[in-house]
C-alpha cells in the first residue's frame, strides 16, 4: 500500500484479494507448526455443510456485487478509476460487499479445513482491509462524489 492516492485511483496498489489468500496461507502455516482444531472428527461433516453454505453466500455476494458495478459502468478493481457510483443489489446493504464476500469465503476455508488459524489471520486481514484499503477508498471517493457518496455513507454501513 503507498499514500500515492491521485484524484483518479484511491491510490490501493496491493490487490485485496491476495491479502485475503494471504490469510489462509499463513493460517496453513501456523497450523503446520501449531496444529489448533475448533471441532471434533466426527463433527466435521456438519461444518462442511456450514461452510459450503458459507462459501455460496460469499460468491453470490461477489457476483452480485460485480455485476452491479458493470451495470454502472465501472470497474470493481480498486486499483482503477471508479467512473461511478453503485447504490443498488448488495450496496444497499453494505458499502463493501466484495471485501465481505472475501472474508466469508475465507471463512469457510478455515471452517472447511478445521483450521482456527486461518480464522485468527482473517481478523488481522479485515482490520487491515478496514483501516488502510476501505479508509483510502472512502477518502478518494468523498473527493470524487461528494455529497452524494456522503449521503450513502450516513445511509449504509461499512461492513454490514
Amino acid at each position: 500500500m503507498t499514500n500515492d492516492a491521485t484524484p483518479e485511483t484511491s491510490g490501493v496498489r496491493f490487490p485485496p484479494p491476495l491479502m485475503y489468500a494471504g490469510a489462509v496461507v499463513a493460517g496453513l502455516l501456523v497450523q503446520r507448526a501449531e496444529p489448533l482444531h475448533l471441532i471434533s472428527a466426527r463433527a466435521l461433516p456438519a461444518f462442511h455443510v456450514t461452510a459450503a453454505v458459507i462459501a455460496a453466500l460469499g460468491v453470490l455476494l461477489s457476483a452480485t456485487a460485480i455485476r452491479v458495478f458493470r451495470k454502472a459502468g465501472t470497474s470493481p478493481i480498486p486499483i482503477k478509476p471508479t467512473t461511478a457510483l453503485t447504490f443498488d443489489g448488495p450496496y444497499r446493504f453494505t458499502r463493501n460487499p466484495m471485501y465481505l464476500s472475501l472474508a466469508l469465503v475465507t471463512l469457510a476455508i478455515a471452517l472447511w479445513f478445521d483450521v482456527v488459524w486461518i480464522a485468527v489471520a482473517l481478523i488481522a486481514v479485515v482490520l487491515l482491509i478496514d483501516r488502510s484499503v476501505i479508509a483510502r477508498e472512502e477518502r478518494y471517493l468523498e473527493r470524487k462524489f461528494g455529497e452524494p457518496y456522503l449521503a450513502y455513507k450516513t445511509r449504509v454501513r461499512r461492513w454490514l
